[in-house]
């Protein structure tokens, strides 16, 4: 029997890239740009010049150098034809690929704060959903220029980094978003993924293959969005399809670890905080079923220090059950180097933060990405108040692992 299961997923991964991933937003307009770059370190939004003195850019052009900061301003109309469409803000900064937390960021400002942030797997901002056509857009964007590092170089430090600007605005559109294209570049996306965790010989793995097959052959090169329907119904069937009556039953939230201190200059660690903690509100208001874990009460206590309204809409979700608190401590401290009194302090404080400000005991310790783990540790979590403990740094171990 002729298997061609490895041609089949190299067409679905090319007509992702090639067909689907392109056709997700209609033909745009651009926006007017204008854009103020810091000759230093980063400051507060009351600090920017009055906008109309920002100075006049152009997509194509560079901006700050290594962990600068550009505060762009995007302006433009939603034009009547667009009426009933979901129109976004799409921002490309000037990406490499799409993983995130390791180069450029932005953040979305709004009259009251921030409201969400701007990277590789997130380059949108609903501007209208419907349209209703003739809005006005008027978008301020705090653009950290990140470095891509992942051991100490030159690039790591603020005082022998280049001073040359290290990203180049790639894109600045108004563009209505075709829903059907979206959903099925989700949909294949996650089927490829499914896919890859079934068993070789296994019957769903090929029923979803022959569905992915189908799917490609119904989609239309020459007009993806008039197709996209019809393509993602011939994934329906493989994507209500339910797991097996045996199987695990799982639960997942968001979550997004965040190094309180590694490479990057520690005031950079608060705005990842800011990016991110808005972020996940914003989702909550789009979809409020999410649910979102965050440790480290040293970070929460960063946003209540600076944006008050925002940590006051994450302590409503706390109230709510939409926002968990996390893992009782300060920061996910180290474990090799702290005695046993820091240890302690880490959930005297980090507890007591919560309690204080939340109303709640965290019931686990949550270090994911800490090395080390003598064997006093569970006394010390358990008096803590914690009965249960997460990372998954043991498996780094070098003699067992």
């Amino acid at each position: 029997m002729h298997d061609d299961a490895l041609i089949i997923q190299s067409r679905a991964q090319r007509v992702l890239r090639e067909c689907v991933r392109p056709a997700i937003y209609a033909p745009g307009v651009p926006l007017q740009i204008s854009a103020f770059t810091l000759p230093g370190e980063p400051i507060r939004r009351d600090e920017l010049p009055p906008l109309d003195a920002f100075e006049p850019f152009r997509t194509g052009e560079r901006w700050a150098p290594a962990w600068g900061t550009t505060w762009f301003r995007f302006v433009g109309d939603v034009p009547a034809a667009w009426s009933g469409a979901r129109v976004e803000a799409v921002i490309d900064l000037g990406f490499a690929g799409d993983h995130v937390g390791f180069q450029a960021e932005g953040l979305v400002w709004g009259a009251d704060g921030p409201v969400h942030g701007i990277h590789p797997r997130r380059r949108w901002s609903v501007v209208a959903d419907p349209a209703a056509g003739g809005e006005h857009v008027d978008l301020l964007v705090e653009a950290a220029a990140n470095a891509t590092v992942f051991a100490r170089t030159p690039m790591h430090d603020l005082e022998t980094a280049p001073r040359d600007p290290l990203y180049r605005l790639r894109q600045a559109d108004l563009a209505p978003l075709r829903g059907d294209v979206w959903h099925l570049e989700l949909e294949l996306d996650f089927l490829m993924r499914l896919m890859h965790q079934q068993p070789g010989d296994s019957a769903r793995r090929f029923r979803i293959l022959a569905a992915i097959s189908d799917a490609c052959d119904a989609l239309d090169r020459r007009d993806v969005a008039a197709t996209a329907p019809t393509a993602r119904a011939a994934l329906a069937d493989v994507l209500a399809q339910p797991a097996h009556a045996s199987a695990h039953r799982l639960s997942a939230i968001g979550h997004a670890h965040i190094d309180t201190a590694w490479l990057w200059p520690m005031r950079e660690t608060v705005r990842k905080c800011t990016r991110t903690f808005s972020s996940a509100v914003a989702l909550m208001d789009e979809y409020p079923e999410f649910r979102f874990g965050c440790s480290q009460a040293a970070q929460y206590e960063w946003i209540e220090a600076r944006h008050p309204v925002l940590f006051e809409a994450i302590r409503a979700r706390t109230e709510s059950g939409q926002w968990v608190p996390l893992g009782g401590m300060w920061v996910e401290a180290d474990c090799n180097l702290a005695g046993g009194e820091a240890m302690a302090r880490q959930f005297l404080h980090g507890q007591r933060y919560f309690r204080e400000h939340f109303g709640v005991t965290c019931r686990e310790v949550w270090i994911p990405d800490v090395f080390g783990y003598p064997a006093s540790m569970p006394q010390i979590f358990s008096l803590a108040g914690a009965n249960a403990f997460l990372t998954q740094k043991m498996s780094w171990n070098r003699t067992n692992p």
